[in-house]
């Protein structure tokens, strides 16, 4: 299986970034988050909005339910936020009373506002975020170049390439969905369990050494308790000999994964083709309506160019499925040949337990509220659909890592 890296071109890559830093303190990235829906006022679940300081989505709802006494099953939210940030953000909580909600005291969190609704908060309850970071290690005579480049975006669009953070900390996950792909089980478990990187705790790297080395036995004995879903394929792993069983050992919920973080890659990849025309149309396009998420094929790209111009619809690329609207013409022949290159083709997305439809996404996503000011460095104000990287418009600003 060839393994190879996906780069991202810029979009304004004709104008200078400003470098910098972001992220030198959790204040200097704040987000918070846009309902689709304010609480109604009765109803069984509680909803709490809070604001978080340096803590992940996971981590809070897991100090909230020991709090509240009740099941992390009980409570919902619409999306996951940034760790190294203040952010805020709503749970839902069934089961309990509005006095518990205004009681809760957690380290790193403020409760905001609790009011009751009907239903329970899920995924994709969310309307956007909106985004205030600070960008330090610049002087103030930026702002003209972070000016100009914005004026870019608002006009263009801002690219919807996938972040790194859609790739795993050890930056593999596409390569594991691809192995799963692609029914490749040696390719996955040496993805998995071996290949140590520099960035891992040193027993992480010692048992996948060993891994790598043939000493299946002594790896599971040295692999930390932490990496328990590696444990768990290991261990069926030396008692069966069998890659496939071991497989099967792994969480269904991560192989999804995965699978995503390798449909993401290949996303990426189109994106940085279709880059220097982002904002042009082609027939057989699938054009993404950003009103409503609905999407067509373009039978007539000069038609439909007013369109995109408004930035009301823009050409779309694929998470490769079983089920995805296929594009036509020129577009559609791209995508047949990321296919080939890569060696699979729709139907290998029926992963043995966990299918993939597939869907349409835009290659570029409007860019609301854009904003600059200066308070011990750089300010950028700017709101974004859910599922969208705020880094991706830094990236661009900064052209730095």
């Amino acid at each position: 299986m060839k393994l190879e890296t996906n780069p991202k071109p810029y979009l304004t890559a004709d104008l200078p970034g400003i470098g910098g830093q972001i992220k030198t303190t959790p204040a200097d990235f704040f987000v918070e988050e846009i309902p689709k829906y304010e609480p109604s006022g009765e109803g069984q679940h509680v909803y709490i909005t809070i604001e978080k300081t340096n803590l992940t989505t996971l981590k809070v709802l897991g100090m909230m339910a020991r709090a509240l006494g009740v099941n992390r099953k009980a409570i919902g939210y619409a999306g996951l936020k940034d760790a190294h940030a203040v952010t805020r953000q709503t749970f839902s909580v069934d089961g309990i009373t509005e006095d518990a909600a205004r009681a809760l005291e957690i380290p790193g969190v403020k409760i905001l506002r609790v009011a009751r609704h009907r239903n329970k908060l899920k995924p994709g309850h969310s309307a956007g975020n909106k985004f205030v970071i600070r960008v330090r290690g610049v002087e103030k005579s930026a702002l003209p170049a972070a000016e100009a480049i914005l004026v870019q975006l608002q006009a263009r669009g801002v690219p919807n390439y996938f972040g790194k953070q859609r790739f795993g900390h050890r930056n593999n996950s596409q390569w594991l969905g691809k192995a799963l792909v692609q029914n490749d089980m040696d390719t996955f478990l040496r993805e998995l369990l071996g290949k140590p990187q520099p960035t891992e705790a040193a027993p992480a790297q010692h048992a996948r050494a060993l891994f790598d080395s043939g000493d299946w036995a002594a790896a599971l004995e040295a692999f930390p308790p932490f990496l328990r879903d590696e444990r768990a394929v290991l261990r069926q792993l030396v008692r069966t000999g069998d890659p496939r069983r071991a497989v099967r050992a792994l969480d269904r919920r991560l192989k999804r994964l995965y699978v995503s973080a390798y449909q993401s890659h290949l996303f990426n990849k189109l994106l940085a083709q279709r880059l220097p025309a982002i904002h042009r149309l082609e027939t057989g396009d699938v054009a993404y309506i950003h009103r409503n998420g609905a999407c067509f094929v373009v039978e007539d790209a000069a038609a439909e160019q007013p369109r995109a111009d408004a930035l009301t619809i823009s050409p779309a690329g694929p998470m490769f499925g079983v089920k995805m609207l296929t594009a036509q013409g020129k577009p559609g022949a791209r995508e047949a040949a990321v296919l080939v290159e890569e060696e699979i083709s729709l139907g290998d997305f029926r992963v043995p337990g966990v299918n993939f439809n597939g869907e349409r996404r835009p290659y570029r996503i409007p860019l609301a509220d854009a904003s600059l000011g200066w308070d011990e460095g750089l300010v950028v104000s700017f709101s974004l659909p859910p599922g969208v990287y705020a880094t991706i418009v830094l990236r661009e600003i900064m052209k730095s890592p």
